[in-house]
């Protein structure tokens, strides 16, 4: 029997292909993605979530980054498959490897569904002489028993919870995108469309999100899904209720199977109509819209994408939504500190036992829906790599000293949460303590900020990085991103980082605050909570926001080092405990109550 890049191999050669690239995205272009997509992972081994596979008819090659080095060596072992290490001096681009490898004539095979228009763009010229070849899916043919594409139950968020409605949803669409002409506007992020369809779903891990296309157009929204016929060409969706489709169709959605948004998008009446799609908009819907009619191509005004912006900020259903759901994982968090401090002199703790137990005390509350992301739990050196992916089959020992660093977070009806905290497993020395304290004024430091609308997080970032600086360190992740309300825990289109990302942080975004310091080989720190842009104020100087810090879990003190904090640093710090204390005492024991009261009091 052949092995999969046997496999792929024979095509390549029965095709004429010089070679064929594999990423890790789906057409979808999310984070996560669903099994059925996982062909990279099914031709190399390789598990991780970030990595691209180039193969030729005689070698192969896999690009990913410093998380995965050691499993994808471990993975890879015996395929014929070279490791790129990203980032590491001498080597090789993937397109200064194709380059060295293929005739000057090589055609080059991708799935145009999994490239974006600006990918695409890139290494078209990146790669030249050669060209590409765009391809449909070939593992559809060469993957035998593939996984088949997820359809677990969705359901309806009610609007209790999302503060607007289908059908208004819909209208702020199209009031943002042209009101005044005809369009149809083609919806590929999995979010996007569990935001604009008030749906949520379980097809893939940590999103709570469902396998679907949608079409919007200033009549109708076109949703594509699994679907069963109830009558001559009508559909309904075999992953929703009667009761939610009937919703939907009361608020204008008409459904559609799945394998028909091609298709459809080809076919779509061409009278006064004009395409308008994101940056995420495939190379092949593009080349088959293009092929069968002429429409006129319009880019989406919004930067990152209209859905995406709308998405973004918050109303005022989905802000109190967030604080709520801050406030029951809060308590999660209190209950897991004092388990691990119960728990840490009998010696059994183990970063995975810990992963469980976190998940353990959220799942108390009835309204949890589970995690947002999988967790990081990082003692000692491993805490010291930012995205730390512990081993889930292993078992890595705590011991009473040193750090230990925690990024979890969950997903509630009302909301998303992503918090991390640092805890000191016992006594520090000077160099430990001057760090923590530079990664907490960083904190404090952008939650304090009062800045003119406008601001782009770029200019914001420094905040965040210069205690860390000071202290004569650095770290190279962004400072805050996104957070999707009961939906991605990290979306767009803001960020908080050094790189320029020209959207600006308005009134009603949520995002995370996460500066940290790493010293390889010892310890990481981070200390990330999520805040709410709001209005400050407005004068003849113009209109000004700030920060209002959303979470409530408390911070541990005893990595403090009070005389480097700073007066400012150390009135807000007291200030947020106290808020902490009010919030959760009534929603605790007795006995966790009084806990949290010597854990929050003022330094």
């Amino acid at each position: 029997m052949k092995t999969p890049l046997e496999l792929l191999r024979s095509y390549l050669i029965e095709n004429k292909l010089s070679a064929f690239i594999i990423p890790s995205n789906d057409p979808f272009f999310g984070e996560y993605i669903p099994d059925h997509y996982a062909c990279r992972a099914w031709l190399s081994g390789f598990s991780g979530s970030a990595g691209t596979l180039v193969v030729t008819p005689s070698e192969a090659a896999l690009w990913t980054d410093s998380r995965y080095f050691v499993r994808a060596e471990q993975e890879m072992t015996g395929r014929g498959i070279t490791l790129m290490k990203l980032k590491v001096p001498g080597t090789p681009t993937l397109e200064e490897w194709l380059l060295a490898r293929c005739p000057v004539d090589g055609l080059i095979g991708i799935d145009g569904m999994l490239f974006a228009l600006p990918e695409y763009e890139r290494l078209k010229k990146a790669i030249h002489p050669l060209l590409f070849s765009i391809e449909e899916d070939p593992f559809n043919i060469l993957w035998k028993d593939r996984p088949a594409l997820p359809n677990a139950p969705s359901f309806l968020l009610d609007e209790r919870f999302t503060g607007a409605s289908v059908s208004q949803k819909h209208r702020s669409v199209v009031e943002a995108l042209s009101p005044d002409i005809d369009f149809i506007y083609p919806v590929m992020a999995l979010d996007e469309i569990a935001w604009l369809l008030n749906m949520r779903g379980q097809d893939v891990a940590y999103n709570p999100v469902t396998v679907a296309f949608a079409a919007v157009t200033p009549r109708t929204i076109f949703l594509f899904m699994e679907c069963k016929e109830v009558e001559h060409g009508k559909y309904k969706p075999i992953q929703l209720s009667e009761k939610a489709c009937d919703t939907l169709q009361a608020q204008g959605v008409e459904f559609k199977p799945i394998h028909e948004f091609r298709r459809f998008l080809s076919s779509y009446p061409k009278e006064a109509t004009r395409i308008i799609h994101q940056d995420r908009w495939p190379i092949l819907l593009q080349l088959n819209v293009i092929e069968s009619q002429e429409l006129s191509f319009t880019p989406d005004p919004y930067r990152g994408g209209c859905i995406s912006h709308l998405k973004a900020i918050k109303n005022k259903t989905e802000i109190e939504g967030f604080k709520l759901a801050l406030k029951k994982d809060a308590v999660a968090w209190v209950r897991f500190w004092r388990y691990i401090e119960e728990n840490l002199p009998l010696g059994f703790l183990t970063e995975q036992l810990l992963a469980s137990k976190i998940a353990e005390f959220r799942a108390i509350d009835p309204d949890y829906r589970g995690e947002s992301f999988f967790p990081i739990l990082g003692y000692a050196k491993n805490g010291a790599l930012p995205h730390y992916a512990m081993d889930p089959n292993g078992e890595t020992p705590i011991k009473p000293h040193g750090f230990l660093l925690v990024d979890s977070g969950g997903h509630y009806f009302y909301g998303t949460t992503d918090t991390t905290r640092t805890f000191a497993l016992g006594p520090l020395d000077e160099a430990q303590k001057r760090d923590f304290t530079a990664a907490l004024k960083g904190t404090i430091g952008l939650s304090m900020a009062i800045f003119p609308s406008g601001t782009r997080g770029a200019l914001l970032d420094i905040l965040a990085r210069e205690p860390v600086w000071a202290a004569g360190r650095s770290y190279l992740h962004g400072t805050g991103h996104g957070v999707g309300h009961y939906l991605n825990v990290h979306e767009g289109p803001m960020s908080i980082r050094m790189e320029e990302n020209p959207v600006a942080i308005e009134p009603g975004m949520v995002l995370s605050n996460e500066p940290a310091i790493y010293v390889l080989g010892s310890y990481g720190i981070r200390i990330e909570n999520m805040m709410l842009c709001v209005p400050y104020q407005e004068n003849e100087q113009g209109t000004f926001y700030a920060f209002e810090t959303l979470t409530r879990c408390p911070i541990d003190t005893a990595g403090i080092e009070v005389s480097l904090l700073g007066e400012e640093a150390r009135q807000w710090l007291n200030n947020y405990h106290a808020k902490v204390y009010e919030d959760l005492a009534p929603l605790l024991t007795p006995q966790e109550a009084e806990w949290l009261k010597v854990k929050t009091q003022a330094i």
